[in-house]
Order: structure tokens, then C-alpha cells, then sequence
């Protein structure tokens, strides 16, 4: 279990900025598990901001929404740049489904946490073909915080790591729920990829 660092806030304290980043498959719980994080920072008090990419609408045009239909206000924006502007003197800037943004992402949260800002960010780690997907891999490697949350493979019950794509679509980004991928573990994925290849 993730235990949130303590932050010193008596008179004098420095302000403190890092990077937390939450990773797994789909249906994973990383939506969940970033939201969780985002109203316990609200409860406390500090000023936050949540950003999405512009690009996912799937449960809602705003707002970040989970697979349990757990949802938090945010901001979609069409770059990461656009969040360095939108997030000044924010204490916790949240941002969701990162691999969606462009390899400036890791340099507006390196920016971010210098600022002082906590930076927590969710996302996929992989693609549907099993390969690092954009820059969760370098966002990973500049965070203090890893978090890896795993989903149940629907084929075995083990636990998951992999999003196998039903569709034969070769699109590096496409976007669906349950209708378009599945969680799987390494075995049935990589079963579930010789199978796509025969048909191929």
C-alpha cells in the first residue's frame, strides 16, 4: 500500500515538490487509485488541479472518470505545456491517462515538482502490443514514488499486467473499455498474441 509522504507545513517549512506515478494495465485501478490520492489532498485543504489529454472523452468530457464510475473534476488540454501555465501555485497537480501526451510531459513534471507542486500522475505502462508507451517509461525513471497496480487476467484469474486488444486495429492509440481489450497475465497474453498472428 502506498503511504503518502509527510509534508511539512509549521512556519518556515520548505515547500516540497515531487513526482508519484501510478502504472499498470487497463482495468487496473490506476484511475481509482490516482482520484483516492486527489480527495485526500482535497480534504487537507491544498489547492489541486487535475488534467487530462483533450483526446478522452470515453466517460466524460471533463471530468476524470474510473471504471467504477468514480469520477473528480479536471481540465483537458490538447498539450502538456498547456498544464505548466494552468497549474501555477497549485499544491498537487493530478493528471490522468499520461501516455496519451508526448515526451514534453516528463519535462512539465520535472517542472512542476521544482516549483514545489506534488506531482501525481496516472497511466499505462504499456501498450496492446507489450511495449513501453510513450512517457510513463521516462516519467517512471525522474518519480520519487512507483506505484504498479495489477488487474485480474480474464482468461486465468491471475494477476494481470497486460491490456490485449481484441480489435485486429494496428492504431498505436485507440481508445475503448471492455468491448475493445482485456486484462491478461503474461501467459494468456502472449497466447492471445500467437492466436492474432495465425489469423493474421
Amino acid at each position: 500500500m502506498f503511504i503518502e509522504p509527510r509534508v511539512g507545513t509549521g512556519p518556515g517549512a520548505l515547500r516540497r515538490g515531487w513526482i508519484e506515478v501510478v502504472c499498470g494495465s487497463m482495468f487496473s485501478g490506476k484511475t481509482e487509485e490516482l482520484i483516492r490520492r486527489l480527495n485526500r489532498a482535497k480534504i487537507a485543504r491544498q489547492r489541486v488541479e487535475i488534467f487530462k489529454p483533450a483526446l478522452d472523452t470515453r466517460y466524460h468530457v471533463e471530468d476524470v472518470v474510473s471504471h467504477n464510475r468514480n469520477s473528480i473534476r479536471s481540465t483537458p488540454v490538447p498539450v502538456a505545456q498547456e498544464i505548466l501555465l494552468l497549474a501555477t501555485g497549485c499544491n498537487v497537480v493530478g493528471i490522468d491517462e499520461a501516455q496519451f501526451f508526448d515526451e514534453s510531459l516528463v519535462e512539465v513534471c520535472v517542472q512542476l515538482a521544482n516549483r514545489g507542486s506534488r506531482v501525481i500522475v496516472a497511466g499505462l505502462d504499456m501498450d496492446f502490443l507489450g511495449q513501453p508507451f510513450g512517457p510513463m517509461p521516462a516519467l517512471m525513471a525522474v518519480a520519487e514514488f512507483v506505484t504498479k497496480v495489477h488487474a485480474i487476467c480474464v482468461c486465468c484469474g491471475e494477476l494481470a499486467s497486460y491490456s490485449f486488444r481484441m480489435t485486429a486495429s494496428a492504431d498505436k492509440i485507440l481508445l475503448g473499455e471492455t468491448d475493445a481489450y482485456e486484462a491478461r497475465c503474461r501467459v494468456c497474453f502472449q497466447e492471445g498474441m500467437k492466436g492474432k498472428a495465425v489469423k493474421g
